[in-house]
């Protein structure tokens, strides 16, 4: 696999997207952007959009625009094929994180923001995108659910719905459109080390060693992790994958109960 990276992360993948064209949202920053980054590192002509765009990069065309809403979704659609003919590989991205809140006292605007972010965003996203894809014969699409969408968390009833919820439309997209020629797959990623979270471990509201020691691999996640699995899962390498959801959590959900997997 290459020299290994000193955040546990292999640069050494070889993966070839020149020529590819791809849509990343939510890339402004954390996993969004070192997906854009990988890609861009391989090759590939990127276009990535955000509420809050950061600068052009060479071979990364920013675009702003709310995924929630329909109307920047199709502007987001139209900018990237403008600019790169195309689009061959559409990552989403975009999601949001409800403040941690007992259900009975989240507000109902909370809870409907959530979804419509996470799962109408990524449905509406597709939906463009996947036009576009059916009209060229081809195209892969890979969708960022989460570990929560695999198992509940308390408190953030409004984020595992929603991406409970992703990975069911992920699957059934697939299923729509596996002889179109557009692969649907996703990744469910665990709790992935990324400036906010490390924020939030030197201000003393989150307790990294409590969730490295509750993950069987001992750390956890770096983005670049994720981007080689979503990049996976879009390239020729998985051309007879679709429907399905790859965890990245270092065997956060193999190991299946809280407490300490350190112990092996």
């Amino acid at each position: 696999m290459g020299n290994t990276m000193n955040n546990g992360a292999s640069q050494g993948l070889p993966m070839d997207f020149s020529g590819k064209r791809v849509l990343v949202t939510g890339g402004a920053s954390g996993i969004g952007a070192a997906i854009a980054e990988f890609f861009a590192g391989q090759g590939a002509v990127v276009c990535a959009s955000d509420l809050n765009p950061a600068p052009d990069l060479p071979g990364r065309k920013m675009l702003r625009g709310d995924v929630s809403s329909e109307a920047d979704v199709v502007r987001i659609t139209a900018q990237a094929v403008a600019h790169m003919g195309g689009i061959d590989i559409l990552v989403n991205n975009a999601g949001m994180l409800e403040p941690a809140s007992r259900t009975v006292k989240q507000p109902a605007a909370t809870w409907q923001r959530t979804l419509d972010v996470n799962l109408t965003g990524t449905w509406l996203m597709c939906k463009a995108v996947g036009a576009q894809m059916l009209e060229q014969g081809r195209g892969a699409i890979v969708n960022i659910a989460s570990i929560y969408g695999l198992g509940g968390g308390p408190g953030i009833a409004a984020y595992t719905a929603s991406k409970a919820g992703v990975i069911m439309l992920t699957r059934s997209l697939a299923c729509e459109w596996a002889q179109k020629g557009i692969r649907v797959n996703g990744v469910a990623p665990a709790i992935i080390r990324t400036p906010p979270l490390d924020a939030m471990t030197r201000e003393g509201r989150l307790d990294a060693t409590t969730l490295e020691r509750r993950t069987p691999m001992g750390r956890l996640g770096y983005p670049v992790e994720v981007a080689q699995a979503v990049a996976f899962l879009a390239s020729d390498w998985a051309s007879y994958v679709t429907g399905t959801t790859l965890p990245v959590d270092g065997g956060w959900t193999a190991f299946g109960a809280d407490g300490d997997a350190s112990r092996g």
